[in-house]
């Protein structure tokens, strides 16, 4: 049974009639609305997941067929299993990524390690490179006298799962900048790009799992739909936040934000 809160919200009630005495009867009813959250956010995943690996499987099994059935010369049989390439690594992204969430959710939390911000940052500028392709204006600038406190491995993966996102979204021509920051109160790490941008209705659910604001845009780039998801369960452990701008045709910029509990001073100038 749904039923309506007190400040509008839905609500899931279980009701039972049970009968005791001659003609007596006691209605239970429980507050299962959690139970049924939880149970709809597991049906979705699981739809979800089915049906980002039913059409890579559908592909692989269409061409395997082929190449059983008909007589095929050598370099038509190496044409096919190019084609067949690219959809077996889609699938094995997807449960990379899977794998990944499923670690960040289940880990205890990280340890407190340094995470020396030069040498990290510069990995992730070379990633940005390598995933651009010189197709892109990349830029990095850095300043402050912290580096971070935390596990170097998940820090690394929201940083660079920001810039993946930056470079598939950003038409070839176009920019993008890597800034950090840090200073006593806090620090802030931020990918900023001049892409196709994101309506406004959209901001609020870019975090949940496979939510892509263009479904055959996000494929065609080789988005799995978890980037997001992966990088906020990352940040949450270190008590981190993501703030998302965005304006449709101009870009968009994602900010980590750090809090100054997560900050020790560098032994080296972060932008030195």
């Amino acid at each position: 049974m749904r039923a309506r809160g007190a400040a509008g919200s839905q609500r899931t009630l279980s009701l039972q009639i049970v009968s005791f005495g001659d003609e007596e009867h006691l209605l239970l009813s429980q507050d299962v609305t959690g139970a049924a959250r939880v149970e709809a956010m597991r049906r979705d995943f699981v739809a979800n997941v089915s049906h980002e690996l039913r059409t890579p499987l559908t592909v692989l099994a269409g061409f395997l067929e082929t190449i059983q059935d008909l007589k095929l010369d050598a370099s038509r049989v190496r044409d096919y299993v190019g084609m067949m390439a690219p959809q077996a690594e889609r699938m094995k992204r997807l449960i990379d990524d899977l794998l990944t969430l499923s670690s960040l959710e289940h880990a205890p939390p990280p340890v407190a390690e340094r995470i020396a911000l030069r040498p990290l940052l510069q990995r992730v500028r070379a990633e940005a490179d390598g995933l651009s392709g010189n197709k892109h204006r990349i830029s990095l600038e850095a300043a402050g006298e912290y580096d971070l406190l935390g596990a170097e491995s998940e820090i690394a993966s929201a940083f660079v799962n920001l810039v993946s996102n930056a470079v598939r979204y950003t038409p070839a021509g176009g920019e993008i900048r890597l800034r950090w920051n840090s200073r006593d109160a806090g620090a802030e790490f931020s990918v900023e790009d001049t892409g196709i941008g994101i309506d406004p209705e959209h901001l609020p659910r870019l975090s949940e799992r496979f939510y892509r604001v263009d479904r055959g845009r996000s494929r065609e780039t080789g988005g799995t739909g978890l980037g997001l998801s992966i990088v906020k369960h990352a940040l949450a452990r270190h008590q981190a936040t993501l703030a998302i701008e965005s304006t449709p045709g101009r870009g968009s910029r994602f900010t980590v934000r750090f809090p100054a509990a997560r900050l020790s001073r560098a032994r080296q100038k972060v932008g030195g």
